[in-house]
């Protein structure tokens, strides 16, 4: 199932005149959320000269612009917490599985990180990395967010106090999944960079994620 809203960006002299009888203008929001099915949240693209990111929802081949769409993580992702040190004390965490039959039967989000659209003989050793440059809970940094795969292996944390586990490297064309773990819920912006060479150039693209997690 997928949730979604629209916005209505009201602007030039209508918006004046809803200013003048006192209606509020309603800034735009992000109009797609997704909160279940097959999405590779970070999904690199290249035109020939530039990289980009953007999500992919596999179940509907629809690429969204992370502006553009809302991450939701809903109670049913709450469960026990795994025991995993960098997963904090709490009882409960917030999971979307990196199985799939898992995140099926949860109702929750199956996510990916995509490098499928980037071809052999681009990039540098056939490598791209993507990098955890932030995380942001309610508006502060946050140590709360972390990818892992299987029993513990991290991929990504964004514990404030600690320098690794902020970037990984990926052969192109390959599509991989791992658990995404929230220890608490609010509204996150994780800011995501995908960067490579390509010949001898750097090339890199930055975007901010919204993720909203329910208790």
């Amino acid at each position: 199932m997928r949730a979604q809203t629209r916005a209505l960006t009201i602007s030039g002299s209508l918006a004046a005149a809803l200013a003048v009888v006192g209606l509020a203008v309603t800034p735009a929001v992000a109009a797609t959320m997704l909160s279940n099915g097959h999405v590779d949240v970070l999904e690199a693209d290249w035109d020939g000269a530039n990289l980009s990111l953007h999500v992919h929802d596999a179940d509907t081949n629809t690429e969204y612009a992370p502006s553009d769409v809302t991450l939701s993580v809903p109670a049913a992702a709450k469960v026990a917490n795994p025991g995993y040190a960098f997963l904090g004390t709490g009882n409960e965490v917030w999971l979307l599985p990196e199985d799939q039959a898992l995140a099926n039967s949860r109702g929750v989000l199956f996510p990916g990180i995509s490098t499928e659209s980037l071809t052999t003989g681009v990039f540098a050793n056939d490598r791209v990395t993507y990098t955890l440059v932030s995380a942001t809970r309610d508006g502060a940094d946050s140590s709360e967010f972390s990818v892992y795969a299987g029993n513990g292996n991290r991929w990504f944390d964004s514990n404030t106090k600690i320098s690794t586990y902020k970037s990984k490297a990926f052969g192109v064309a390959t599509h991989n999944h791992a658990t995404w773990a929230f220890e608490q819920s609010g509204t996150y912006k994780l800011t995501f960079k995908v960067s490579g060479t390509v010949g001898g150039a750097a090339k890199s693209a930055t975007e901010t994620y919204t993720v909203v997690v329910s208790s």
